[in-house]
């Protein structure tokens, strides 16, 4: 039995993962959940699957989850509480699903104590891919990606030479606005953005989406994970989501992994990795598919990606700087304050304004995080 703990057990991710483990109970043994805010949720999640220990938000809403949850039951709060989830149980693995860079000192904290990682958290290896890498190596334990993209890329090299890949080539669905010019997006919606056309996905995760920015991000991550530069990673938009990406080799050779647009498959294969077993997932019929499509990457009609690749290439505290002005452009999108182009605007205007540090250590990665909040909540247009 594998014994699992879930950062955001309450987010997207973190809910299809406990459909993963409750459709395969004698297999898994939850250890320890985070539930941030929502705890009515939580607190039925944790009526369930009875976990030892539980983390929210504040002190207030652990004492209200502390009096729905079976007694013995260990209730934990705030950052120190993420990190006790994350590295203080018997979990063999972590599955990281928290939004934004919140994530960055639990994963380390659960590297640290010797924990295999589920990797759902993107801006872990965006902010601090070099320190994370490092922890990883030292410690000798396994990152599994849970992204879809990640986890195809991954299941594509089994048994490969990472030294034989020409390239890697990333998929994306194109987002919510993947049929827009760039004067049909003035003026669009928060709920015309939140409305993506494959993927039941968390709000900013959807909003990342049709900015590309989420696709900068795999960008990224996949330098991290593969140890590839990044002349050797491509995008390419295919509406369907049923190629999540492939790899060529050196002798022009492809292989792909293809399926359902489901997460329910990368989050399963994680958590039984190197195994398969079945899934609650529908099987792939290409045949009522009938065809796939196909677009070049136009990186004038999504500046967001060419920004991730520029981010990457500089490093340094760069990418640092482009997540947490996101971060920001995001959530000041959905709450009204600035629209959907100019959370572009907020992150180009951040990324001029920075002066990238090399190797940054990960008090300096805080403090550049911090700084870009700032900057980038102080854009008024």
């Amino acid at each position: 039995m594998k014994r699992i703990a879930i950062l955001g057990s309450t987010g997207s991710i973190g809910t299809q993962t406990l459909d993963i483990i409750q459709h395969a109970p004698e297999k898994f043994q939850i250890e320890a959940i985070s539930g941030g805010y929502n705890t009515k949720l939580l607190i039925e999640q944790v009526n369930q699957f009875k976990p030892k220990l539980v983390s929210v938000a504040t002190k207030e809403l652990a004492n209200e989850v502390q009096l729905n949850v079976p007694a013995g039951t260990k209730v934990v709060y705030g950052e120190e509480g993420l990190i006790e989830v994350a590295a203080a149980t018997d979990a063999d693995l972590v599955v990281t699903a928290l939004v934004g860079s919140q994530g960055l000192k639990p994963t380390l904290a659960a590297i640290d104590a010797g924990k295999h990682i589920g990797l759902a958290n993107k801006e872990t290896l965006v902010s601090a891919g070099h320190i994370v890498t490092e922890a990883v190596r030292k410690k000798g334990v396994a990152v599994l990606p849970i992204d879809s993209e990640h986890s195809a890329i991954y299941q594509c090299l089994n048994g490969e030479n990472i030294a034989q890949v020409s390239k890697i080539t990333i998929t994306a669905s194109g987002g919510s606005f993947r049929d827009r010019t760039r004067a049909e997006l003035e003026g669009v919606t928060v709920e015309q953005a939140l409305q993506h056309p494959n993927w039941a996905m968390g709000a900013k995760i959807t909003i990342d989406s049709a900015t590309m920015v989420n696709k900068g991000f795999e960008v990224i991550e996949a330098h991290w994970l593969f140890n590839l530069s990044y002349d050797q990673i491509d995008v390419l938009i295919h509406p369907e989501s049923v190629i999540h990406s492939y790899v060529e080799f050196v002798d022009n050779s492809i292989i792909a992994q293809l399926g359902n647009p489901d997460m329910r498959v990368p989050i399963q294969y994680a958590l039984t990795y190197p195994d398969r077993f079945v899934t609650p997932t529908k099987r792939l019929d290409l045949a009522a598919i009938g065809k796939l499509h196909f677009r070049e990457m136009d990186y004038t009609r999504y500046p967001c990606l060419r920004m991730a690749y520029e981010s990457g290439r500089q490093g340094g505290t760069t990418p640092t700087v482009f997540n947490a002005a996101n971060e920001i452009a995001v959530a000041r999108f959905l709450k009204g304050e600035i629209t959907f182009l100019q959370i572009e605007q907020v992150i180009e205007a951040a990324l001029q304004k920075h002066e990238s540090y090399a190797n940054p250590a990960l008090e300096l990665i805080h403090e550049q995080d911090l700084w870009a909040r700032s900057y980038a909540e102080s854009i008024q247009f």
